[in-house]
């Protein structure tokens, strides 16, 4: 798999106005076929004219220049007329001189106001707009998976901002996390019918996100039918999606290249995958030929389904499942004096906003620590973080220190991330969320 390309200067270090300008002339030139056919000015709406329009201030917009999907509320000119527009609304944005820039989603109540949708004025989001995204995200799909199991759209990566689609065979689960999205959920799900004509499709409204944009939680099935929970090939192994009821949209496609790596170190020894949710980590070594695997999680539910997939793969007999806390879990294995030649550590965000950022980096000491303990000399530890506020160098730092201080020699083998069907926009660090380290201990 691919693994995710590093963000090679700050985007802030960036100076607008001429990117601006760039960006301008570009819009203004055309192919030699155009020429007998003039395009529409660029400053005038091509399928709206009545559309509203909002303007950034003076001297603001430098991200959105130079290539961010985002423009926050105190980069724009709120007037009493832009507070009043509903949220989900399409707008035009004009940048201070007026001049029209891009088609926007806008959402007044949000710290994230305006979110991209094309770098022109005046696109009629409609089911043909949507049919074109879902048409590209797929080939971009299907050139890299042979089965139809896989993050289908990846918001802003994929043009559709605040979208999350994960595809598991004829079911899919849609996460719609912006409030534009809820309004034209009609045109969304006919855009599907086009591109994909799932047999069953899941409203998937439980994410943080949508706190964030003012819109509720809900959880609907919008087509087809579904009795309990969907069995995804993967690596190997089988797991069971509790697509309804479970975690995030009920698997976690990101660590696909992550759970392939450890399961290729993992053949003859035994595993212990902390935080394990179905099963991700232990069932990929079992299927790779690990002698036994243990899974910690405080879902009782998502172990059931972890057991399931490993009866369906003909191997629970070599599973063990403890449903505690991880660190109680961890810390009872460790005055046991029970040790393991994989340990996998991959909990859930710890530090999901820069305010958490302190905090969640001593969370992932402290899962280093223990993690370490339980790995035998000579064995492989993982450490992963979803956080977004963590940057895989303080986590590598974080792991050092963790090691140096329990005396323990380390070589770190691997540094992965999420896997291309999560692709990372490249004027969006955020996007680029997933990190684990993969180390042998002495």
């Amino acid at each position: 798999m691919f693994a995710p390309l590093r963000l090679a200067s700050e985007i802030s270090s960036i100076r607008s106005p001429p990117i601006r300008a760039i960006a301008r002339r570009m819009n203004q030139q055309s192919s030699p076929d155009e020429a007998a056919e003039p395009s529409p000015p660029q400053n005038e709406p091509v399928a709206d004219h009545a559309r509203p329009t909002l303007k950034l201030r003076p001297k603001t917009g430098g991200r959105f220049f130079a290539g961010a999907p985002w423009v926050y509320v105190n980069e724009l000119a709120m007037d009493r007329r832009a507070r009043a527009l509903q949220p989900g609304a399409i707008v035009d944005l004009a940048d201070a001189e007026r001049e029209l820039v891009a088609t926007v989603a806008v959402n007044p109540n949000s710290k994230i106001a305006c979110r991209a949708l094309e770098r022109r004025p005046g696109v009629e989001i409609d089911v043909d707009w949507f049919t074109a995204k879902l048409s590209a995200a797929l080939a971009l799909r299907e050139r890299l998976f042979e089965a139809p199991y896989y993050r289908l759209i990846h918001a802003e990566a994929d043009g559709l901002p605040g979208l999350i689609i994960d595809r598991f065979g004829p079911v899919l689960a849609v996460q719609p996390n912006a409030a534009w999205l809820e309004i034209r959920r009609t045109a969304l799900l006919a855009a599907i019918d086009r591109v994909i004509d799932p047999e069953t499709v899941i409203w998937n409204g439980t994410s943080r996100a949508r706190a964030l944009e003012g819109l509720p939680e809900e959880t609907r099935l919008l087509k087809g039918v579904l009795d309990g929970s969907v069995a995804v090939p993967m690596n190997g192994a089988t797991y069971l999606a509790d697509v309804l009821g479970g975690q995030k949209t009920g698997l976690f496609f990101d660590q696909r290249p992550t759970h392939r790596a450890v399961a290729d170190l993992s053949a003859g020894r035994d595993i212990l995958d902390v935080f394990a949710h179905v099963g991700g980590f232990g069932l990929a070594a079992l299927a790779a030929g690990a002698t036994r695997a243990t899974l910690i999680d405080g879902s009782e539910a998502a172990l059931e389904l972890a057991r399931a997939g490993a009866d369906r793969m003909g191997v629970v007999d070599r599973v063990e499942t403890l449903r505690s806390d991880a660190f109680d879990a961890m810390r009872a294995l460790s005055g046991e004096g029970r040790r393991f030649e994989l340990v996998v550590c991959d909990p859930p965000a710890f530090a999901p906003n820069r305010a958490a950022r302190e905090a969640g980096l001593r969370a992932y000491a402290k899962t280093a620590r223990f993690g370490a303990a339980l790995t035998a000399p000579g064995g492989i530890f993982t450490l992963c973080s979803c956080s977004h506020a963590v940057s895989i160098d303080e986590l590598r730092d974080v792991a050092a220190k963790t090691f140096r201080m329990a005396g323990r020699g380390a070589r770190l083998l691997r540094v992965g991330g999420a896997g291309p069907d999560h692709p990372i926009h490249p004027h969006l660090p955020e996007t680029e969320y997933l990190k684990s380290l993969i180390y042998m201990l002495d």
